[in-house]
């Protein structure tokens, strides 16, 4: 058994180091020369499409893509506290989880009308709504399979990455037009943009007070992944089941009703909040998320083509500007009731 286990890893080498490698080579480009590093990832990996059938890479390709992405989605969890959640105040923390509600439902709206199917549409809606890319990952990894199921979660990802680069460009200018304090500014930044490094660079941008404090918001959002994460597994846990049963090979194995990195997700935030983690620790750990998503990120390029790409249509980039759009003016409305709330 020990020589199985053994064997079975080294199947895995050849595709988890080129992950790897492809994913040093996306760190090096993004730290030199700035831009978002999931997208130069993915590129990377679209690269070497070619490989993706190849014997020797194709298992650690797949391990990536699926395991290591689910590592770095539980490991989220060591980024967040209760305490830094409660600081937020009862009004913001309702009014970011409508806006997380709301986009999820808007998305279940409008996909079906764009010719989205329902579990398209909550990806690209938990997409828009927790983290960008992370929460894209992480939600496919508990959808049913489905045939080109990858290429449209990498669209959703270029999609998101484009918008909320853009959100960290046009975002603190607007805040500077309408003359938005740091709280007003920090709860319209933190509570709109995608992904948690366009939070940090549109927030610092307009002082260390208005940045602090949209992280935070930031993360109460992305604490919120663990909720949707488990309210879609539960809502797709039939579609899953027969999709399972559906395949060919053995028997599938019964699925957990709470996927495992949840589990860690949710121990991670509580051992955090405890101050049972050390600062030293909860920085390993977020580099280490950093560096799994990263990874996965490239395996899944590297699992899809250009043209597959180009293929998936306008419809998701509809869908994801609409939700986009919604996600950004009700937080600005958020920012405005703040302003009168004080």
């Amino acid at each position: 058994m020990t020589l199985v286990r053994v064997l079975g890893w080294r199947r895995l080498g050849p595709g988890v180091a080129l992950a790897g490698v492809l994913a040093i080579a996306a760190t090096s480009v993004s730290r030199l020369h700035g831009g978002p590093l999931p997208l130069y990832a993915l590129f990377f990996g679209m690269a070497f499409h070619y490989l993706s059938h190849e014997l020797r890479t194709r298992p650690g390709i797949e391990f990536c893509a699926r395991d290591v992405l689910r590592l770095g989605a539980g490991l989220l969890g060591a980024r967040i506290t209760a305490t830094q959640i409660a600081a937020l105040g009862w009004g913001v923390g309702l009014w970011v989880l409508a806006g997380v509600a709301s986009t999820i439902l808007l998305a279940l709206w409008l996909g079906p009308r764009l010719g989205l199917n329902p579990a398209r549409s909550v990806l690209a809606g938990g997409a828009v709504a927790i983290c960008g890319a992370s929460a894209a990952l992480a939600i496919s990894a508990v959808l049913p399979p489905e045939r080109k199921g990858d290429r449209f979660t990498l669209t959703v990802v270029i999609c998101i990455t484009v918008l909320s680069t853009a959100s960290m460009i046009v975002y603190p200018l607007l805040a500077r037009a309408l003359h938005l304090s740091p709280h007003q500014a920090a709860l319209f930044l933190g509570g709109s943009i995608h992904d948690v490094a366009q939070v940090v660079g549109a927030g610092f941008t307009l002082g260390t007070e208005t940045g602090e404090l949209a992280v935070v918001v930031k993360l109460f959002r992305v604490a919120l992944l663990a909720v949707v994460v488990l309210a879609v597994a539960l809502a797709f846990k039939s579609a899953r089941a027969r999709a399972a049963a559906g395949s060919a090979g053995p028997a599938p194995a019964r699925q957990p009703l709470v996927p495992w990195f949840l589990w860690l997700f949710a121990a991670l935030v509580l051992l955090n909040s405890n101050g049972q983690v050390a600062v030293a620790v909860q920085d390993a750990l977020a580099e280490l998320s950093r560096i799994c998503l990263v990874v996965a990120m490239a395996a899944l390029g590297v699992k899809t083509s250009f043209q597959d790409i180009a293929r998936a249509g306008w419809q998701p980039l509809v869908l994801i500007a609409s939700e986009t759009l919604w996600l950004g003016a009700l937080m600005l409305a958020g920012a405005w009731w703040l302003a009168g709330a004080h």
